[in-house]
């Protein structure tokens, strides 16, 4: 077992096309870990196995593998870039100690770079920038720099100047070393040539080294000192005071292109140099599930064992395997772990490294590993595994809603046999996705994060699942919400068995700006058994609203009071109290509909633009910005989703096929009264509030 200051857990994040897999395959072959380099576009990348990811090429599911550099253990965990996909992003960021993110050299940082950049920030990652592309025409390093100061709002600095020869990147001026950095052609840049600069290189090569030296000082009083005592720094002090200038939320920026198999070597020396390890990341928060108090645990092999399941996955020869992130003590095949969430005993039968859809069976992992289990029947995305007899709960994932739905059907009996196990199957998977049955129409609906989201899954289920099924038009999955605060108060009686069942809530619902059910209960509540409280946050947690039976949102419940027989208590009668209150609430609130808002960001020919926010107005959108980058016009607005669907078909007819556009949930807008009555009348729901 390696050392656990000798591990990085390093996520690969970027928006889609920036080359995240590209990259993370150059990792591969340089550290020796395939032997030949995968290509995204000929659907041959390693990490990118699902036959819908080789086909589209684009990466769908988060893919692990382990890799060595030099005397480091790397486990990657290379990320989706397409918007459907974020949970992949979110769920890897949460037990990841550090991160790489990519930007394309002609765009910048684009708009899913900030979405998952602001993922790293909620769990205070520390980064790398390495600015992919160089050889395109067009890239612009200070562009980018530029992009993540001020889009990003972090301070960041680069450590390469792009070295070219007749307008083609050859490699890079080290700013820290002083040297030239060039990659042999032949062996596919396997071999790093080091040059001297020349004088004019290394005169600019200065000019650049100072303004790292100023950015690294705001970060590291020592560095500062010496800075402004004009004293000459040397390389291995800058390292030192980068690696803690990153630790406090400093960029250090590379470049290169790993198409080209140019700078993948110097980007594995800063993970190396710069990202922490677990030992940096230090002690990991959590609370005790019995006291609810605050309690801790160290990054050391020795003592009791923790840590988070962070993934599930279905393998055809050894079944569901549960990836998980060790952060304390030793786990070892035939254990007995705790899951501390559902409060149940499970079983290591296997323990794995994953390489991505491959393993390697082993027998023992330590703080700081990354690797997969078989044998957990009972844990989900997000549990907490322990010893039991050091229980420690650490926070479970959010994972956003669902915005978009499609109906489906089992096309014979026998489907209708499988389709349910199959869409149970997918549901352990992806935390993502959803299915009901809609009760007022017999509909079997399956919902996710948009289009491609459920297009993917429709496919796994034909191809990998085996199952045949037709599908409908895809419909926009709406919210409701209140226009005022409401309290109600319901009791519920019944006699079994000869004794009288009674329970009896209050309660007050207000809107809050917070997505979903939030629920608090008054402090004359606080000792009461924790079952009860536990049976009526569920209850509530889990009430549709009343115009369509959609799911609530911005929504703040306070349960004012609570009674209940105490020589009988029954959470079933409080869960059914609760949930009769919180109807009654909703109807006195004047409840709303809401719809999925989405940031959309058209990047189109200038020629273009006025069609491309004129074809936004008609669809209810309203354009934020309209900036320009690259010679070309980026619109930014914020558009109903229902009035998104086809618009890739729209845009390439708009632009004659050279616009492009991405688009992320932004928020659930209240719709007016005639448009919710539209709505619900084409669903053939009147309702009278």
């Amino acid at each position: 077992m390696s050392q656990i200051d000798s591990i990085r857990n390093i996520g690969i994040i970027a928006h889609i096309d920036a080359g995240k897999t590209t990259t993370t395959e150059r990792i591969l072959f340089y550290t020796g870990k395939s032997h030949k380099i995968g290509e995204v576009h000929d659907g041959t990348a390693t990490m990118d196995w699902m036959i819908q990811e080789q086909e589209r090429g684009i990466t769908i599911t988060s893919a692990a593998t382990t890799c060595q550099w030099k005397d480091t253990i790397i486990n990657i965990i290379d990320t989706p870039g397409h918007v459907d996909f974020t949970i992949e992003v979110e769920r890897s960021l949460r037990v990841l100690d550090g991160a790489v993110g990519v930007f394309d050299a002609v765009s910048g940082v684009e708009a899913q770079s900030e979405t998952v950049w602001r993922q790293a920030d909620k769990y205070n990652i520390p980064r790398i920038a390495f600015v992919n592309k160089m050889d395109r025409v067009g890239a612009n390093l200070e562009l980018c720099i530029s992009d993540i100061q001020n889009k990003l709002a972090k301070k960041a600095a680069t450590l390469h100047l792009p070295y070219f020869i007749d307008d083609s990147f050859e490699g890079v001026i080290d700013l820290v070393d002083l040297k030239l950095i060039t990659f042999s052609a032949s062996n596919q840049g396997q071999d790093v040539i080091v040059s001297e600069l020349s004088p004019e290189q290394l005169e600019e090569a200065l000019l650049y080294r100072e303004n790292l030296i100023d950015a690294v000082s705001q970060f590291d009083d020592h560095l500062a000192d010496l800075f402004l005592m004009g004293e000459a720094i040397s390389s291995e002090t800058l390292n030192t005071s980068i690696r803690t200038a990153t630790l406090k939320g400093f960029i250090p920026v590379l470049c290169g292109s790993a198409f080209k198999n140019k700078c993948v070597q110097l980007l594995l020396n800063a993970v190396n140099a710069f990202l922490p390890s677990p030992i940096d990341r230090g002690e990991i928060a959590g609370y005790s599930l019995k006291a609810e108090e605050a309690k801790t645990r160290h990054p050391v092999k020795d003592k009791d064992f923790s840590g988070i399941a962070f993934k599930i996955a279905t393998d055809p020869f050894v079944g569901s395997v549960v990836y998980l992130r060790i952060y304390s003590g030793t786990l070892r095949v035939g254990e007995q772990v705790y899951n501390s969430n559902k409060r149940k005993r499970e079983r290591v039968n296997k323990l794995f490294r994953m390489h991505a859809d491959k393993r390697t069976e082993i027998q023992e992992a330590s703080a700081g590993d990354i690797i997969a289990v078989a044998g957990l029947k009972d844990t989900t995305t997000g549990e907490t595994l322990c010893s039991e007899n050091s229980q420690i709960v650490f926070d479970k994932m959010i994972f956003p809603d669902t915005v978009i739905s499609i109906a489906i059907e089992p096309k014979t009996t026998n489907d209708e046999k499988k389709l349910q196990a199959s869409l149970e199957s997918l549901k352990m998977e992806d935390p993502s996705f959803n299915f009901l049955t809609n009760k007022e129409t017999g509909q079997l609906l399956i919902s996710g994060m948009g289009e491609l989201h459920l297009e993917i899954i429709i496919d796994r289920l034909q191809r990998e699942f085996n199952v045949g099924i037709r599908a409908g038009k895809p419909q926009v999955s709406y919210r409701e919400s209140i226009s005022k605060s409401s309290s109600a108060h319901a009791e519920f009686k019944n006699e079994v068995a000869g004794k009288l069942i009674f329970a009896s809530v209050n309660l007050l619902v207000t809107t809050s700006d917070k997505e979903g059910i939030s629920v608090e209960f008054s402090p004359s509540l606080k000792k009461t058994p924790a079952d009860i409280l536990d049976s009526a946050k569920k209850s509530i947690g889990e009430s549709n609203g009343i115009l369509a039976g959609y799911g609530l949102t911005d929504l703040h419940v306070t349960i004012n009071d609570l009674s209940f027989d105490l020589e009988n208590p029954s959470p079933l009668a409080i869960a059914i109290a609760a949930s009769s209150a919180m109807q009654m609430a909703l109807r006195d609130s004047q409840p709303v509909l809401s719809e999925p808002i989405m940031l959309l960001e058209v990047v189109t020919p200038l020629d273009y633009t006025g069609e491309v926010i004129s074809s936004i107005n008609s669809k209810r959108g309203h354009v934020v910005n309209v900036g320009l980058k690259q010679g070309k016009d980026v619109v930014t607005a914020e558009v109903p989703l229902v009035e998104m669907f086809g618009y890739s078909t729209e845009l390439r007819s708009k632009t004659q096929g050279r616009g492009s556009y991405t688009m992320t949930f932004k928020c659930y807008s209240n719709l007016n009264k005639t448009q919710t009555q539209q709505i619900l009348e084409s669903k053939g729901i009147y309702f009278q509030n």
